[in-house]
């Protein structure tokens, strides 16, 4: 396959940035999206020019890092997906493709693909745990019964890998399907009602703090989404804070 990619180069977050164009020949279909990118910066290193950057980790589709907004898409043309897991076979021969980084103001760009999603880890920080005795009289969970509908949605939410395509997807850059998977993964469950009422408070605040605009209603994170996280889950964070604040 030859291919144009147009890529997006930025050196750091008060770089302007701008799009550039890489000519690229001999690509398999049967390569990642992330492999063709490896072919692209041996050519770059092999010529004295800088490869370009973008995350990447396990290129399983686990860890979320594969930030990549392909031809106007989070994660590229096809569905419930990582970047990682893409294959050059959904594009053609001849194609033209658009490489750009995460936009949101809370996701500053790092160098040309990179952007900082640390925002997330204060997010979670802020809420995203359970009260467990480590003294060493744990309980041991398969003891305390919960209904296999509520597990089944609880562990729906925790697929989240917090990759940041619902904010990218979202003309507000809103990050309520992340801070909602992270807040019912708990909700759900009986170990996480302990902190119940402070968790979706503190998280929501951060999420606000932080930057991330409001819910635009459109379903656009839920579509994009690569785990296929449920709109559900952000109807449930509404009700928890709805709660939690009428209990402050």
């Amino acid at each position: 396959m030859n291919l144009t990619l147009k890529i997006w180069r930025q050196k750091n977050a008060s770089d302007k940035g701008k799009m550039v164009d890489y000519p690229l020949s001999g690509i398999s279909p049967d390569m990642s999206f992330l492999e063709m990118l490896d072919v692209l910066n041996q050519e770059l290193i092999g010529k004295g020019e800088e490869p370009v950057a973008f995350d990447h980790d396990c290129r399983e589709g686990i860890c979320g890092t594969c930030s990549l907004y392909i031809n106007g898409r989070a994660h590229g043309p096809a569905t419930k997906i990582t970047a990682c897991q893409l294959h050059m076979r959904s594009f053609k021969d001849g194609d033209t493709i658009y490489i750009e980084p995460w936009r949101a103001e809370a996701f500053p760009v790092v160098k040309d693909l990179i952007v900082d999603r640390s925002s997330f880890d204060r997010i979670q920080q802020a809420g995203g745990f359970i009260s467990v005795n480590t003294s060493g009289n744990t309980q041991d969970a398969n003891a305390i019964p919960i209904e296999k509908e509520n597990a089944d949605k609880a562990f729906d939410a925790a697929t989240c890998i917090g990759c940041g395509a619902c904010v990218a997807s979202c003309k507000n850059s809103s990050a309520m399907l992340f801070v909602s998977a992270k807040v019912s993964q708990f909700a759900l469950l009986p170990q996480g009602q302990v902190e119940a009422t402070d968790r979706v408070l503190n998280m929501v605040k951060q999420m606000d703090e932080e930057g991330f605009g409001n819910c635009t209603n459109t379903g656009a994170c839920e579509v994009e989404c690569p785990k296929g996280i449920s709109l559900e889950n952000i109807a449930r964070m509404n009700r928890e804070y709805l709660s939690a604040s009428l209990k402050g």
